[in-house]
Protein backbone atom coordinates (compact mmCIF):
# COMPACT_ATOMS: atom_id res chain seq x y z
CA UNK A 1 0.00 0.00 0.00
CA UNK A 2 1.38 3.77 -1.07
CA UNK A 3 1.71 6.19 1.84
CA UNK A 4 -2.07 7.88 2.54
CA UNK A 5 -2.89 11.79 3.89
CA UNK A 6 0.92 11.82 3.94
CA UNK A 7 0.57 15.34 3.91
CA UNK A 8 0.26 16.56 7.33
CA UNK A 9 -0.04 20.49 5.86
CA UNK A 10 -3.62 19.39 4.43
CA UNK A 11 -6.57 19.13 5.59
CA UNK A 12 -7.98 15.50 5.96
CA UNK A 13 -11.96 14.05 6.23
CA UNK A 14 -12.25 10.35 6.24
CA UNK A 15 -15.37 8.74 7.05
CA UNK A 16 -15.20 5.50 8.11
CA UNK A 17 -18.54 4.32 8.26
CA UNK A 18 -18.68 3.99 4.60
CA UNK A 19 -15.19 2.37 4.27
CA UNK A 20 -14.56 -1.30 3.52
CA UNK A 21 -12.31 -3.35 5.46
CA UNK A 22 -9.20 -4.49 4.66
CA UNK A 23 -7.35 -7.48 5.24
CA UNK A 24 -3.52 -7.24 7.13
CA UNK A 25 -0.99 -9.57 7.52
CA UNK A 26 -2.77 -11.31 10.35
CA UNK A 27 -5.96 -13.56 9.22
CA UNK A 28 -7.22 -12.29 12.51
CA UNK A 29 -7.18 -8.49 11.93
CA UNK A 30 -9.06 -6.29 9.59
CA UNK A 31 -8.37 -2.36 8.92
CA UNK A 32 -9.56 0.79 7.76
CA UNK A 33 -6.45 2.85 7.33
CA UNK A 34 -6.71 6.80 7.57
CA UNK A 35 -3.30 8.01 6.98
CA UNK A 36 -0.31 6.03 6.80
CA UNK A 37 3.63 7.36 6.38
CA UNK A 38 6.49 5.07 5.72
CA UNK A 39 6.73 1.56 5.18
CA UNK A 40 3.15 -0.26 4.79
CA UNK A 41 3.75 -2.51 7.79
CA UNK A 42 6.42 -0.57 9.99
CA UNK A 43 5.35 3.12 9.12
CA UNK A 44 3.28 5.78 10.80
CA UNK A 45 -0.19 4.76 10.88
CA UNK A 46 -3.80 5.73 12.20
CA UNK A 47 -6.28 2.52 11.63
CA UNK A 48 -9.74 1.49 12.98
CA UNK A 49 -8.95 -1.99 13.79
CA UNK A 50 -10.92 -5.12 14.01
CA UNK A 51 -9.94 -8.36 15.89
CA UNK A 52 -11.82 -11.42 15.08
CA UNK A 53 -13.09 -13.41 17.84
CA UNK A 54 -10.89 -15.75 19.34
CA UNK A 55 -7.89 -13.51 18.05
CA UNK A 56 -4.39 -13.84 19.87
CA UNK A 57 -1.35 -12.70 18.98
CA UNK A 58 2.54 -13.15 20.76
CA UNK A 59 4.74 -10.95 22.57
CA UNK A 60 5.85 -7.99 20.73
CA UNK A 61 6.84 -4.34 20.92
CA UNK A 62 6.28 -1.36 20.00
CA UNK A 63 8.68 1.17 18.77
CA UNK A 64 7.70 4.88 18.98
CA UNK A 65 4.47 3.82 20.94
CA UNK A 66 1.08 2.58 20.61
CA UNK A 67 -2.04 4.76 21.50
CA UNK A 68 -5.37 2.36 21.36
CA UNK A 69 -9.14 3.69 22.28
CA UNK A 70 -11.50 0.47 22.77
CA UNK A 71 -14.28 1.33 20.60
CA UNK A 72 -16.02 -1.60 20.71
CA UNK A 73 -15.81 -4.97 22.55
CA UNK A 74 -12.69 -6.00 25.16
CA UNK A 75 -9.53 -5.66 24.04
CA UNK A 76 -7.11 -7.56 26.39
CA UNK A 77 -3.70 -8.47 27.28
CA UNK A 78 -1.04 -10.05 30.26
CA UNK A 79 -1.47 -6.84 31.58
CA UNK A 80 -5.38 -6.76 31.85
CA UNK A 81 -9.05 -6.29 30.33
CA UNK A 82 -10.31 -3.03 28.27
CA UNK A 83 -13.82 -2.48 27.76
CA UNK A 84 -15.41 -0.10 25.23
CA UNK A 85 -14.22 3.44 26.60
CA UNK A 86 -10.83 2.39 27.43
CA UNK A 87 -8.13 4.66 26.41
CA UNK A 88 -4.30 2.95 26.28
CA UNK A 89 -1.05 4.74 25.51
CA UNK A 90 1.52 1.65 25.75
CA UNK A 91 5.16 4.08 25.24
CA UNK A 92 8.30 3.04 23.71
CA UNK A 93 10.12 -0.08 25.24
CA UNK A 94 6.16 -1.78 26.29
CA UNK A 95 5.59 -4.87 24.91
CA UNK A 96 2.66 -7.23 25.74
CA UNK A 97 0.49 -10.39 23.75
CA UNK A 98 -2.74 -8.87 23.04
CA UNK A 99 -5.89 -10.90 22.50
CA UNK A 100 -9.40 -10.60 22.29
CA UNK A 101 -11.87 -13.64 23.23
CA UNK A 102 -15.34 -11.85 21.80
CA UNK A 103 -13.68 -9.57 19.21
CA UNK A 104 -13.02 -5.49 19.38
CA UNK A 105 -12.80 -2.74 17.39
CA UNK A 106 -10.28 -0.33 17.90
CA UNK A 107 -9.14 2.96 17.08
CA UNK A 108 -5.07 2.79 16.97
CA UNK A 109 -2.15 4.76 16.10
CA UNK A 110 1.36 3.63 15.97
CA UNK A 111 5.15 5.21 16.07
CA UNK A 112 3.42 8.43 16.92
CA UNK A 113 4.80 8.76 20.25
CA UNK A 114 8.64 8.66 20.00
CA UNK A 115 10.40 9.17 23.66
CA UNK A 116 11.50 6.26 26.03
CA UNK A 117 10.82 8.17 29.34
CA UNK A 118 7.04 8.68 28.67
CA UNK A 119 4.52 6.89 31.23
CA UNK A 120 2.36 4.60 30.41
CA UNK A 121 -1.24 4.88 30.57
CA UNK A 122 -4.18 2.99 31.13
CA UNK A 123 -7.92 4.91 31.52
CA UNK A 124 -11.29 3.48 31.72
CA UNK A 125 -13.60 6.62 30.74
CA UNK A 126 -16.86 4.99 31.86
CA UNK A 127 -15.75 5.43 35.39
CA UNK A 128 -13.52 8.50 35.10
CA UNK A 129 -14.14 11.84 36.54
CA UNK A 130 -14.80 14.06 33.64
CA UNK A 131 -14.02 18.05 33.97
CA UNK A 132 -16.38 21.20 33.13
CA UNK A 133 -14.79 22.75 30.01
CA UNK A 134 -17.20 25.66 29.43
CA UNK A 135 -20.72 25.87 28.75
CA UNK A 136 -22.10 22.71 27.28
CA UNK A 137 -18.47 20.71 27.23
CA UNK A 138 -17.61 18.32 29.66
CA UNK A 139 -13.41 16.92 29.16
CA UNK A 140 -12.13 14.07 29.81
CA UNK A 141 -7.99 14.37 29.43
CA UNK A 142 -6.74 11.58 28.56
CA UNK A 143 -2.77 11.89 28.07
CA UNK A 144 -0.17 15.15 28.70
CA UNK A 145 3.30 15.13 29.53
CA UNK A 146 5.86 17.87 30.04
CA UNK A 147 8.66 17.81 27.74
CA UNK A 148 6.17 16.13 25.12
CA UNK A 149 4.09 18.14 22.76
CA UNK A 150 0.62 16.24 22.25
CA UNK A 151 -2.51 16.34 25.05
CA UNK A 152 -5.31 14.07 23.96
CA UNK A 153 -8.41 14.17 25.42
CA UNK A 154 -12.32 12.98 25.12
CA UNK A 155 -14.57 15.71 24.14
CA UNK A 156 -18.74 15.78 25.16
CA UNK A 157 -20.31 18.84 23.71
CA UNK A 158 -24.16 18.81 24.89
CA UNK A 159 -27.07 19.41 22.11
CA UNK A 160 -26.85 23.16 20.82
CA UNK A 161 -23.31 24.07 21.61
CA UNK A 162 -21.64 26.39 20.03
CA UNK A 163 -17.82 27.01 20.72
CA UNK A 164 -15.84 29.63 19.78
CA UNK A 165 -13.63 30.09 16.89
CA UNK A 166 -9.95 28.85 18.03
CA UNK A 167 -6.60 28.21 16.47
CA UNK A 168 -4.68 25.02 16.18
CA UNK A 169 -1.07 26.20 16.08
CA UNK A 170 0.52 22.22 16.81
CA UNK A 171 -2.77 20.73 14.14
CA UNK A 172 -5.48 19.05 15.49
CA UNK A 173 -6.94 15.21 15.31
CA UNK A 174 -10.58 14.84 15.90
CA UNK A 175 -12.75 11.18 15.71
CA UNK A 176 -16.04 11.38 16.38
CA UNK A 177 -17.28 8.85 18.56
CA UNK A 178 -20.79 9.56 18.85
CA UNK A 179 -22.85 12.71 17.74
CA UNK A 180 -21.53 15.12 14.85
CA UNK A 181 -20.26 18.41 14.75
CA UNK A 182 -20.38 21.06 11.88
CA UNK A 183 -17.71 24.10 11.38
CA UNK A 184 -17.04 26.22 8.35
CA UNK A 185 -16.31 23.33 5.75
CA UNK A 186 -19.13 20.54 6.63
CA UNK A 187 -20.95 18.59 8.92
CA UNK A 188 -19.06 15.36 10.33
CA UNK A 189 -21.02 12.41 11.85
CA UNK A 190 -19.98 9.16 14.05
CA UNK A 191 -16.95 7.40 12.59
CA UNK A 192 -15.44 10.78 10.65
CA UNK A 193 -12.38 11.26 11.12
CA UNK A 194 -10.03 14.64 10.61
CA UNK A 195 -6.91 16.00 10.29
CA UNK A 196 -6.58 19.69 10.27
CA UNK A 197 -2.93 21.20 9.80
CA UNK A 198 -0.69 23.68 12.05
CA UNK A 199 -2.05 26.74 12.11
CA UNK A 200 -5.57 25.70 11.15
CA UNK A 201 -8.78 27.40 12.59
CA UNK A 202 -12.60 26.78 12.77
CA UNK A 203 -15.67 26.87 14.32
CA UNK A 204 -17.32 23.82 16.30
CA UNK A 205 -21.06 23.79 16.93
CA UNK A 206 -22.86 20.69 17.26
CA UNK A 207 -26.29 20.72 17.45
CA UNK A 208 -27.44 16.93 18.42
CA UNK A 209 -24.36 17.12 20.59
CA UNK A 210 -21.71 14.77 20.44
CA UNK A 211 -18.61 12.55 21.83
CA UNK A 212 -15.18 12.80 20.70
CA UNK A 213 -11.87 11.94 21.14
CA UNK A 214 -9.54 15.01 20.06
CA UNK A 215 -5.29 14.99 20.15
CA UNK A 216 -3.76 18.11 19.58
CA UNK A 217 -0.09 19.96 19.32
CA UNK A 218 1.55 17.11 17.62
CA UNK A 219 0.96 17.90 13.77
CA UNK A 220 4.58 20.45 13.80
CA UNK A 221 7.30 19.17 11.33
Amino acid sequence: MAELNADLDQRVVMSTASMDWQESPSPDVLRKRLDLIGPPEAGRVTSVVRYQPGSRFPEHPHPDGEEILVLDGVFADEHGRYPAGTYLLNPEGFSHSPFSDGGCVLFVKLRQFPGTERRHVAIDSNAASWESGGPGREVLPLYGEEGYPESVRLVRLAPGTELPPHDHPGGEEVFILEGGIEDEAGGYGTGDWLRMPSGSRHQVTSKQGCLMYVKVGHLDH
